[in-house]
């Protein structure tokens, strides 16, 4: 085996052995703890990103990683081929802490989006009645749900829809936070459902109008179509509540969640749903080998617990709102806007002297955060929901320097 001994080395590998579907920044972790990670060559790091919140109960958590290694020595996969003595307990577990009658178990965040686009359709035709074939989901310009070739169609992203077409039909695509074009395509009698981010991440930490999601599920519940929430990211505490829908009070019909449901340990996504939702999908028609596996079941329940047990919601929503401050306090032509809601924030960045988000990023780097830009001109700021108070003061101090050193 190939032992990795530089940065420069794992970066050639890479750029060798694996396909070019990324752009990282050059860094080369080789270790984490809590807020932190370690490169190749022993340099700390605060970490700004969390895996894009997944590591939200923070690197290498005790408790999560003792569950894996536990339930890993015990047994680790069984397919849904049988019944596993996990699997059921998870099930009442998660479904409990949410407050869903049901669950389906899969991998990723991705797995999650299509398992909810195939169920509101089948209850598109099963109950609401519409005509086969012609059900349509309403979703959001500059949405991010993942790339597969059913959730680009949904795109409207350039570099996520060239040369990968033809498209998925059945969507409809229109403004987010936009309730009147909302209001327009709920007209249609054959709409099935709305898929929404309540907070779109990739698009820059955009946040939508106070009210915009509860009008919007109300607009929905009028005319009998499924109010979808991926909270894939904006879920399990990130933005200072256990959910993003819950600062208005916004039970979705459908909930996708992924990433830190597992702390960054094991991939693990979930969608919820009630009884007269959920169980339009009879045997042979949805799965996953890996989906709710014993070790999956395991992870996530102690995921769960530690964002209870050690308040992780309520750390987001002080940590959060101290960091906004701190961040505006900065004086610089390179920040236009500083956004966010609990500890998913994000400055906006405004060209100066040639510079862009990547460069600030790079100078970041230098000074002890990892942080990424998305679109070029915005940086979003995601730590771990562990972080203390000193440690985001600490961090905004690294991010005045290393704005200031631009300059």
């Amino acid at each position: 085996m190939t032992e990795v001994k530089t940065s420069q080395m794992a970066i050639d590998l890479e750029d060798k052995y694996g396909a070019h579907n990324y752009h990282p920044l050059p860094v080369v972790l080789a270790k984490g703890k809590g807020v932190f990670m370690w490169d190749v060559e022993g340099k700390r790091y605060y970490d700004f990103l969390s895996a894009y919140s997944a590591v939200n109960q923070g690197h290498c958590h005790p408790k999560i990683v003792g569950a894996l290694i536990e339930q890993a020595q015990t047994l680790e996969l069984t397919s849904r081929a049988f019944y596993n003595d996990v699997l059921g307990v998870y099930e009442k577990f998660i479904t409990e802490y949410f407050g869903y009658q049901r669950v389906l178990p899969m991998n990723s965040g991705a797995e999650g989006d299509e398992t909810a686009l195939k169920l509101t359709r089948k209850w598109g035709y099963k109950v609401k009645g519409i005509p086969e074939n012609q059900a349509k989901i309403i979703c959001c310009r500059d949405n991010f749900h993942g790339r597969t070739i059913t959730v680009i169609s949904m795109s409207n992203d350039p570099d996520a829809r060239k040369d990968f077409g033809p498209f998925t039909p059945g969507f409809e695509a229109i403004p987010y936070n936009d309730l009147d074009a909302l209001a327009k395509a709920l007209e249609d009698p054959n709409v099935a459902g709305f898929l929404v981010e309540p907070i779109q991440g990739e698009a820059g930490v955009f946040v939508p109008d106070e009210g915009y999601l509860k009008k919007a599920f109300d607009m929905c519940k009028a005319k009998n179509v499924l109010f979808i929430a991926d909270e894939v990211q904006t879920g399990i505490a990130r933005t200072g509540r256990l959910l993003a829908c819950d600062w208005e009070g916004v039970k979705p019909d459908v909930l996708i969640l992924g990433k830190a449901l597992s702390g960054g340990v094991y991939p693990i996504s979930a969608v919820l749903a009630d009884d007269h939702i959920m169980l339009c999908i009879h045997p042979g028609e949805h799965g996953s080998t890996f989906g709710g596996n014993p070790v999956a079941a395991k992870v996530a329940m102690a995921a769960l617990e530690v964002v209870r047990d050690e308040k992780l919601a309520e750390n987001a929503e002080k940590m959060g709102a101290i960091f906004r401050d701190e961040l505006r306090k900065i004086n610089s032509p390179y920040i236009e806007l500083v956004r966010g809601k609990g500890l998913l924030n994000a400055i906006v960045i405004k060209p100066f002297k040639g510079k862009t988000a990547w460069d600030v990023c790079l100078k970041m780097r230098d000074n002890g955060l990892l942080a990424k830009p998305t679109h070029d001109h915005i940086i979003r700021f995601a730590p771990p929901l562990v972080i203390t108070e000193e440690q985001v003061h600490e961090a905004v101090e690294i991010i005045r320097r290393s704005i200031k050193e631009m300059e």
